[in-house]
């Protein structure tokens, strides 16, 4: 009997030298057994496989708050599955736990399972994340369509570097939100992640075109993103690739994995508000910091607080069921208000 955690791979093409992985924009050329660089696609006999299929390596039923989703459904839950890999070398990371492992079987969970288990724990919603989500495609998908048919949205937390296919798929199947990773500018992305930034914004910008809704997370870090001319390159690209309405959390790092820089002062965060506040964004978040004003949502009109949070839980919620600020009436971007625990904290 195969394992569980095995299924034929969707997005892969035969070539001369193997098969080639359309899952990310790696593209990895993969020979007969032999794996991609993520670790989790092989070759068997010409058929590219899928090693991590239902391979749960954590679960847990988290706010949307926490993915960072803060104008999506806020106050709700989300069952929050991750799995093993990453198809990105960030030396930072902050979950090395399961990111830089190879698949390392765990719990079988199938798509069914999962989202019967949402309702159980009496989620709103579903989340891939805590690695990168992409590479569990195949079973995203069918989690997505099985959720969307009892009333649960979608999300991923991911670094957004997914083919246009594979992100097209993802949203055909039901995913409704994205939080998406931009990790620098184009020199410190390649140089220590190794891949291509613009890839991310092209996502980005493919993930608004489809509807989704979609919030941006930079974590700032020493050495790596955390001059102003970088933090002010990124909010000025959100603005006018992405729209001035567009959420960006700016999130302190900490010292992780392979990387022993200090961990980001808030000075540097603040400074990194700054930038997007001056580049025109509304809606600019402070992440990892406790205490202050950094999770608030403020109307940018009339300047009432609307959204308090803490700790990454809804406090209050006083958006209209509408999306509009109930003092001056303006709208506030975002999906899931009618649903919003309002003027206490959720369960």
């Amino acid at each position: 009997m195969g394992s569980p955690f095995v299924r034929e791979a969707l997005l892969q093409t035969p070539t001369p030298g193997g098969v080639v992985c359309g899952t990310c924009e790696r593209r990895c050329v993969i020979a007969e057994m032999k794996r991609g660089w993520c670790r989790t696609r092989q070759n068997r006999h010409g058929v590219l496989d899928s090693l991590i299929y239902g391979a749960v390596s954590s679960l847990s039923r988290n706010p949307i708050e926490k993915k960072p989703l803060f104008h999506f459904y806020p106050g709700s839950f989300a069952a929050t599955a991750g799995s093993w890999s990453c198809n990105f070398d960030c030396s930072w990371c902050q979950n090395f736990g399961i990111s830089k492992q190879p698949p390392a079987g765990g719990r079988y969970l199938s798509p069914r399972a999962f989202v019967a288990l949402a309702r159980r724990w009496n989620c709103q919603g579903t989340s891939i994340s805590l690695n990168e989500p992409t590479l569990s495609l195949e079973w995203s998908l069918e989690v997505f369509r099985l959720a969307r048919e009892i009333g649960l949205y979608n999300t991923f937390v991911t670094n957004g570097y997914m083919t246009e296919a594979a992100l097209d798929m993802l949203t055909e199947a039901g995913l409704d939100a994205l939080n998406a990773d931009v990790k620098g500018d184009a020199g410190s992305v390649r140089r220590l992640c190794g891949v291509d930034v613009e890839v991310v914004w092209r996502n980005c910008r493919r993930a608004i075109e489809s509807g989704l809704w979609l919030e941006i997370t930079t974590l700032v870090i020493p050495g790596v993103n955390d001059e102003r001319s970088c933090l002010e390159q990124i909010a000025r690209r959100i603005a006018a690739e992405l729209g001035r309405e567009t959420p960006w959390h700016v999130s302190r790092y900490f010292p992780a994995y392979r990387f022993e820089a200090p961990s980001t002062s808030v000075s540097i965060l603040e400074r990194a508000r700054n930038a997007g506040q001056e580049a025109g964004l509304r809606y600019v978040y402070l992440a990892n910091v406790q205490g202050g004003a950094g999770e608030r949502t403020d109307c940018p009109q009339c300047g009432a607080a609307l959204i308090s949070r803490a700790a990454l839980r809804l406090e209050y919620c006083h958006v209209t069921s509408e999306g509009c600020c109930p003092h001056c009436t303006r709208t506030i971007p975002g999906a899931g208000w009618g649903w919003a625990r309002r003027d206490r904290a959720p369960a």
